[in-house]
């Protein structure tokens, strides 16, 4: 695969998952073994409060609504709005998307590593795969990531499926990625996963 365009020295892994899969928690071992992590989804939700010009467009495209009292992003809102609209998400993926890749590369320029890790959800979706060096996929079962979303977000079978069904199918991502991780056990289990993954990683570098 092609690696970014911009100029870096590292090559960029990267770590998706769809919702429930253990993602983050693997994002957290990797940085844990010493290697940078952007958090894309996570810098979205930050970058929606901070970039003004950002603020301005999703307000002309959702209205007054799509941000409180404060200032600050109103998710429930605009989830709600958008949800069935899929005119409207693409929209407003086209602000937000741009931004955050714009985010990332000024990050990854400042990194001196020689792998870092760019975590998303939609990295397949979005064709984002095709600018990394190699992808990792964390997944699980369907019916654990059901009840861990359930568990963690007390929210209903029904909510919580309606948002898989949205998601790309784990079956079409296991063939896209390089690696993948499979999160159906206990937290040991996949700490010892994402090392072994990592180390092949390293494995592959090795002259």
């Amino acid at each position: 695969m092609d690696e970014e365009s911009f100029h870096t020295n590292s090559k960029i892994i990267g770590l998706t998952g769809g919702i429930g899969s253990g993602k983050s928690t693997v994002a957290k071992f990797i940085e844990e073994m010493g290697f940078p992590v952007y958090y894309s989804d996570l810098r979205a939700k930050e970058i929606v409060n901070d970039d003004e010009n950002l603020k301005v467009g999703i307000t002309q495209l959702l209205g007054e609504n799509a941000y409180d009292i404060h200032g600050l992003y109103n998710r429930k809102y605009v989830s709600e709005l958008v949800f069935n609209n899929e005119d409207l998400l693409h929209q407003l993926n086209g602000m937000i998307h741009p931004a955050v890749k714009y985010d990332f590369e000024n990050w990854v320029s400042r990194q001196t590593k020689d792998f870092v890790f760019k975590e998303t959800a939609l990295l397949f979706e979005l064709k984002l795969n095709e600018s990394c060096y190699q992808s990792i996929l964390v997944t699980a079962d369907d019916n654990l990531r059901l009840k861990r979303v359930m568990d963690r977000d007390g929210k209903t079978y029904r909510e919580v499926e309606s948002v898989m069904n949205k998601q790309m199918p784990e079956k079409d991502k296991v063939k896209l990625a390089d690696f993948v991780i499979y999160n159906n056990e206990g937290i040991d289990e996949l700490r010892a996963e994402t090392e072994k993954v990592i180390q092949k990683l390293l494995l592959q570098e090795t002259p």
